[in-house]
């Protein structure tokens, strides 16, 4: 309960599946007050090979559902190809602050760097948007880009397959054009990636920085928690309540989101479209 008795509300994060849950592990760890309801679209993935067109009206959907329904007082988009699609849209038409992922990542990027050489790895829709390369034309940032998209990457991890041969003969072929490249830093553009953190990491050699927006993005919530902007949750000592939604099967994203997030998936929704 808030000061004035009130149910706090809650942070709506949505995804295209579980990969948003690498988001939701860093906003829960670095603002453990907060209540959130996250809605994973798993009856609709994977979005990173759908048209632009499909992923906007999917996010405006989910957008609707969380804040009308959920009454979410921010969103954030913890799918990389729902920002590339349509993140202007979503501040446009939501009522509430939206975060999306690509600019954190981007200046993640930015911060780590020693050459300027930093490649980007994503989904097929996310690539082809050419969303990375814009936001860092648009930062100042310097950066020389290398991007390439990781078709396959996202279903394996919504299989539950993270480790196997199959993934690492995978990463070897999709990753040379940034190998090639002698990039220092890689960004995970999407956020399913963190969770192939390993595999991708061998492949890449052991000086190449791993990024992941999730921290960024954490942070980026945080600081538009403030008094005059929005209402932090209660107090760190407060249990929130979270919600877990899918669209697609309830027992397989409880059995995979409590092994990539943790004991914070107990009960998961199905919700129909």
């Amino acid at each position: 309960m808030t000061a004035s008795g009130a149910t706090p509300r809650p942070i709506g994060v949505f995804d295209s599946g579980l990969g948003g849950l690498t988001v939701l592990r860093a906003l829960l760890d670095l603002l453990p007050g907060e209540p959130v309801v996250y809605f994973g679209d798993t009856g609709r993935f994977p979005y990173g090979s759908k048209p632009r067109d499909d992923v906007l009206k999917y996010s405006v959907e989910i957008a609707d559902l969380l804040v009308h329904r959920y009454d979410a007082k921010m969103l954030v988009v913890a799918c990389n190809s729902a920002t590339a699609a349509g993140l202007e849209v979503l501040r446009a038409h939501a009522d509430v602050p939206v975060v999306g992922v690509i600019e954190p990542g981007v200046r993640a990027a930015a911060k780590v760097t020693r050459s300027g050489r930093v490649g980007v790895i994503g989904t097929v829709g996310t690539i082809a948007s050419g969303a990375y390369q814009r936001v860092a034309r648009e930062n100042g940032a310097g950066l020389e880009l290398t991007c390439a998209a990781c078709p396959g990457f996202v279903e394996l991890v919504e299989s539950g397959d993270i480790e196997s041969d199959q993934v690492h003969v995978l990463a070897e072929r999709l990753l040379a054009p940034v190998h090639e490249a002698r990039v220092d830093t890689l960004v995970l553009g999407c956020t399913h990636y963190p969770l192939l953190a390993r595999t991708i990491s061998d492949v890449m050699g052991r000086d190449v920085v791993l990024v992941s927006s999730a921290d960024e993005t954490a942070f980026e919530v945080r600081a538009m928690l403030q008094p005059g902007v929005l209402p932090a949750g209660p107090d760190r000592a407060a249990v929130p309540a979270h919600t877990f939604l899918t669209s697609g099967d309830r027992d397989m994203f409880r059995t995979l989101g409590a092994r990539f997030l943790g004991p914070e998936v107990e009960t998961v929704t199905e919700w129909q479209w």
